[in-house]
């Protein structure tokens, strides 16, 4: 029984050597490639953005250590979306040479608005449509994909064993991959009774999901399975990309042992059931189950509660009925905040841990499907300046987020609010710097651009030492299509949201910069976007007052009067305006970039050679808050809100679109 386990033990755990495998090799072959031949508006201008592209790709790869890149060039009119995905056993270096090759073959396509080259070890593409590049759940397109071949060449080992053993490790390849966190797999299987080895890569793309991953995994395996017994085949799709060969080409320790993850009958109970000989197949059976029960005693989430986390890295899957109990049954007196599609609730659990439960109230079929997707997305997302996601848990219309507890709450409640005039300049200059730095992230350093379109007071939190941390990143395709604009694309809060974006549905990243400026100003003034003071003989909101404050060049009396400012925090305030108000220009191309803006913030400087120029103002009434009357009724309950929440006077503009 003894030499049972170890052997057992030894099955189980794979070990690999340093042996090196030479990748870049593989990449000066291209193995398909396609050049489109519908031709852009103008050549010249499409062209130059493609290239712009290819910089900021490269750039991508090597600034972030990062296997897969995005980018896009819509300057002119002409739009150019590009990407580069890098199998994950390449070092960076050489996923960069790969694209460098890649381009080159590439910058042969003059006449077409996009082109794709696929190699071994990567795949670029660019084209002037957004399908391939903004939804994960894009397959193909018509562009050529999918593709397979096959090896010219048969496996000179048995070939009823090469076919059995091959077809037993593509299929659970093809089970496995859609299970793994990364959605990445390579591994190798040694032939029945035969001193040879096959090795197999599978990758699905990075920003798809699990459902989009498995069907891609299904399509490669009955297109592999054509292929025995060529020694090799590939099979490509915007999807995934799988490869296997009798020729190594990755190392031994980047190997995964599918066998730690599959679950169902691998095929290697059928070898350990050989390599024991006279040992009974029963006896083994029981052995295992054995060693597992052990393995899942040392861990306190039960067998069904660990089968549904493993599929979200990072993200755990919580029990609906255990947040309900601590939630007590979502009672009024655990909210921590009320929003537009749900509340905010302070769980208590057993261990005393503290989180928020943030319930989304959704009635629409597809967001439920989609809330998974957007939770593994977010779910990568880590940075400091950013709301944790800790877990998730779906019951009929309900979709629970379970986040970090913020203790402090909300923004808004410092700046106008229960605790209005505590924060000092220099707290709120940190908490300036710290949404940017949050927002720069989710532009330009996570591998997948995320815009939260709902970029506002009430949506930045504060930690107990006033610490910026961004909530509600990821979720704009939940709110609830009731509370939208006439363009059902529309997620925003009026009063921060950017002209371009609340009336014609035009989404890209300088939306959250034009919000961001309208946050600076509220920060610096104490007032809310859209208030209008009755006191004052002037009808301006926020942003045309600031900007005819700063045209007379007397915008320091845009400051707020609780600010006691020395003269140096003064001309630093003065400074912080003007780059507040280079966030919402128009057109939207003169607008910042996020990393620029915390490159002005960090470096201390305003203008530059930039020139302001005079923002749009949507002067719609309706909009506007009046101080002291009827119509202020915002909610003071705000931490964790950030819901999208409209107010009764915007609710009535968004629904007649005026």
């Amino acid at each position: 029984m003894t030499l049972l386990v170890v052997l057992l033990v030894l099955l189980l755990i794979q070990t690999g050597n340093s042996q090196s495998v030479d990748h870049v090799n593989n990449t000066n072959i291209p193995i398909q490639q396609f050049c489109g031949s519908n031709a852009p508006g103008n050549p010249f201008n499409f062209n130059r953005n493609r290239n712009s592209t290819f910089d900021q790709l490269r750039t991508s790869l090597l600034t972030n250590r990062e296997l897969y890149a995005r980018a896009q060039d819509l300057s002119g009119g002409d739009s150019v979306y590009a990407l580069a995905r890098c199998w994950n056993y390449l070092s960076v270096d050489e996923c960069v040479a790969c694209f460098d090759v890649a381009v080159s073959v590439l910058l042969n396509c003059q006449v077409g608005n996009g082109a794709y080259v696929l190699f071994d070890n990567c795949f670029v593409r660019y084209e002037d449509f957004d399908d391939f590049y903004n939804n994960p759940d894009v397959e193909q397109d018509g562009d050529g994909t999918p593709y397979s071949s096959c090896g010219n060449q048969s496996s000179s080992q048995p070939i009823s064993n090469f076919n059995q053993t091959l077809d037993a490790f593509l299929s659970e390849i093809r089970d496995v991959t859609p299970k793994i966190s990364n959605l990445y797999v390579a591994s190798e299987r040694k032939i029945t009774n035969v001193n040879a080895t096959v090795y197999a890569l599978a990758q699905c793309v990075e920003s798809t999901n699990q459902a989009v991953c498995r069907t891609c995994m299904k399509a490669a395996y009955d297109k592999l399975n054509d292929c025995l017994p060529s020694t090799e085949g590939r099979f490509f799709d915007m999807g995934c990309f799988v490869r296997y060969s009798e020729i190594q080409f990755f190392n031994d320790n980047q190997t995964i042992d599918i066998t730690t993850v599959f679950k169902g009958n691998s095929s290697k109970v059928a070898i350990i059931a050989g390599a024991l000989g006279g040992v009974s197949f029963l006896l083994i059976i029981l052995v295992l189950s054995l060693f597992y029960r052990v393995r899942k005693k040392s861990n306190k989430k039960n067998e069904q509660d660990i089968l549904e986390a493993e599929d979200l890295e990072g993200a755990i899957r919580y029990n609906y009925r255990d947040l309900k109990l601590a939630t007590r049954n979502f009672s009024e007196e655990n909210i921590l905040g009320r929003g537009g599609f749900g509340e905010v609730f302070k769980p208590t659990f057993d261990d005393m841990s503290v989180v928020a439960v943030k319930r989304l109230h959704v009635e629409n079929t597809r967001a439920k499907i989609e809330f998974e997707n957007e939770v593994k997305l977010i779910s990568h997302v880590h940075h400091r300046n950013l709301v944790r996601l800790l877990g998730w848990s779906t019951e009929g219309s309900d979709l629970l987020l379970v986040l970090e507890y913020i203790s402090d709450g909300s923004l808004d409640k410092f700046l106008w609010g229960e605790r209005k005039g505590t924060l000092k300049w220099t707290q709120r200059y940190e908490i300036i710097f710290g949404v940017a730095r949050g927002l720069a992230h989710l532009h330009s350093e996570f591998h997948v651009k995320i815009i939260h379109r709902d970029i506002k007071s009430s949506n930045i939190l504060l930690t107990d030492d006033f610490k910026p941390k961004i909530a509600d990143f990821g979720l704009a395709r939940f709110h609830p299509e009731e509370l939208t604009h006439i363009s059902t694309k529309f997620a925003g809060t009026l009063g921060y949201t950017a002209p371009e974006y609340a009336l014609q549905g035009l989404l890209s990243d300088k939306v959250d910069t034009y919000s961001f400026g309208i946050v600076i100003l509220e920060i610096i003034s104490g007032r809310r976007s859209t208030e209008v003071k009755s006191d004052q003989p002037s009808t301006d909101y926020l942003l045309e007052n600031a900007w005819k404050l700063y045209e007379k060049k007397i915008h320091s009396n845009f400051i707020d009067k609780t600010l006691d400012l020395k003269q140096h925090e003064q001309e630093h305030v003065m400074k912080i305006i003007e780059i507040a108000l280079l966030c919402p220009r128009s057109p939207v191309s003169n607008r910042p970039t996020m990393s620029e803006v915390v490159l002005m913030l960090q470096e201390g400087q305003s203008l530059g050679k930039r020139q302001l120029t005079r923002p749009t103002f949507m002067n719609n009434q309706d909009r506007r808050i009046h101080i002291g009357s009827s119509r202020n009724s915002i909610a003071s309950k705000t931490a964790y809100k950030g819901q999208k929440a409209i107010e009764p006077t915007q609710q009535a503009h968004t629904k007649t679109g005026s």
